[in-house]
């Protein structure tokens, strides 16, 4: 049985970005927060890296007093950005693996090889009403240790599976990963959301999985703007989404 609905969160990251190559405050992120909601997206994602490469705290402030639908805040997990999150309260918080070189998040944190780390750093968040989720590979032994650490909810990287539509006779065995994974989650009542890498043409398989329950998109959405403006390209991805259900 396929979902009935699946949350579409937006990232506008990217918008950040742009601004940023210039300086100043245009475009302007708010701007684009608004656009989201009023597009229809279910959350907002921002990741507020620990360059501050994308956004800024400014951001964060100014985008929890600028939009109604819920944020999600994607972070490294160190303490820093654990008190930064206790501090602006984001509808929820997705840790997620950071390497000061990379153009972006290129894997899966590795729960297996961090639990202890993992477990001291985001307990403050587990304790709170901030919803927790760990950006994780689809993998079973990932799953158990995510499991093992009280997490209700994971984020799928879809990254290998988005990549294998170079080479599409990979494309099957990613896609199995995935659904092993989710099944797994769902069996041990764990929250299933997907992302990275997911576009027009490789996100309704993703969609099409049962118990997937949100879908992150940022990078092709905001690339997609500079053709077809934001709310387009939004419309355009909640509705190949829906045809995929």
């Amino acid at each position: 049985m396929s979902n009935n609905h699946i949350r579409l969160g937006v990232n506008i990251d990217h918008v950040a970005t742009i601004r940023n190559a210039r300086g100043g405050n245009l475009p302007e992120l708010s701007r684009a927060a608004k656009i989201v909601e009023s597009s229809g997206a279910d959350l907002l994602t921002v990741h507020l890296r620990e360059d501050r490469r994308h956004v800024n705290e400014i951001d964060l402030e100014t985008i929890l007093n600028t939009i109604n639908i819920p944020l999600n805040l994607e972070i490294a997990a160190n303490p820093e950005m654990v008190l930064i999150a206790k501090k602006y309260k984001p509808h929820s918080v997705c840790f997620v693996p950071e390497n000061r070189q990379e153009l972006t998040t290129e894997g899966g944190l590795d729960v297996c090889l961090n639990f202890n780390y993992l477990k001291k750093v985001i307990s403050p968040l587990l304790q709170s009403e901030i919803n927790v989720a760990l950006f994780i590979d689809p993998n079973i032994e990932q799953l158990i240790a995510t499991h093992k650490l009280g997490i209700k909810t994971v984020e799928f990287h879809t990254g290998a599976y988005a990549n294998a539509f170079l080479n599409k006779d990979k494309v099957e065995l990613e896609l199995k990963k995935i659904r092993e994974s989710v099944k797994y989650a769902k069996e041990h009542n764990i929250n299933s959301h997907a992302g990275h890498g997911l576009n027009y043409e490789n996100v309704s398989l993703i969609a099409s999985i049962p118990n997937i329950h949100e879908l992150n998109i940022g990078h092709f959405l905001i690339g997609e703007a500079i053709f077809e403006g934001l709310k387009k390209s939004i419309l355009k991805m909640r509705h190949v989404i829906k045809e995929a259900l």
